[in-house]
């Protein structure tokens, strides 16, 4: 059987403060990435990963840069210690997905910080709605709720663990559709909009500009 390897990089809502402290300062190739993300951004995104406050860092426009900048500050530890295999695949959930090109060497670190600082700031300006976790429920049971309530799929991130993106009333009433349908637990997340729905269209228009304005190898 033939295996395949494949680097997964985390999206937002996967930081927590002090996150890539200790490597930065134990590892040169991790403090460089940070330094090169603070002057590419003009700003130390590296403190706020370091010492916070929480409450800057959890802004999408702070997180989104951060997560970024501390993948890739791993990363580079990582190959330097010839810790990882080849990749045949790089991947990211979502905001990974800047990651992970970086990684594939399609775009530049300071190239894709800029990016994601200017996606974080639009999705703070022009997102609107909210996002539940669904976990419990089967794909034919939260496409019914999805219909009955006008929210949409989001991710299917694993077998019995979904979300839903949608307005606000949208979301209240497949919350309540869900724990009616029989599901374990639904949970709202702490983001600021209804990501991966057509809510965040806005979102798309106003960063594609800056997307065709970079230079990215193919």
């Amino acid at each position: 059987m033939t295996t395949s390897v494949a680097w997964v990089f985390p999206g937002q809502g996967s930081h927590s403060v002090g996150m890539g402290r200790e490597l930065a300062t134990q590892r040169l190739e991790a403090a460089d990435a940070y330094r090169a993300a603070d002057a590419a951004l003009g700003f130390a995104v590296s403190e706020l990963c370091w010492h916070g406050p929480e409450d800057e860092l959890l802004r999408t426009a702070n997180q989104q840069p951060a997560i970024v900048a501390t993948s890739v500050a791993m990363l580079r530890v990582l190959l330097a210690d010839g810790a990882l295999p080849e990749p045949d695949y790089v991947a990211g959930h979502s905001l990974g997905e800047y990651s992970a090109l970086v990684a594939a060497g399609a775009l530049e670190l300071a190239d894709a910080l800029r990016l994601v600082r200017r996606r974080g700031q639009f999705m703070e300006e022009l997102a609107r709605g909210a996002m539940i976790v669904v976990i419990g429920l089967d794909d034919e049971a939260l496409e019914l709720v999805a219909g009955e309530s006008g929210a949409e799929i989001a991710n299917y991130n694993a077998p019995g663990q979904t979300t839903l993106s949608g307005s606000a009333d949208a979301i209240a009433a497949a919350e309540v559709a869900a724990m009616t349908r029989g599901a374990r637990r639904v949970m709202r997340l702490a983001v600021n909009g209804a990501f991966h729905s057509t809510l965040m269209q806005p979102v798309a228009d106003a960063l594609a500009p800056h997307i065709a304005s970079t230079p990215i190898v193919k």
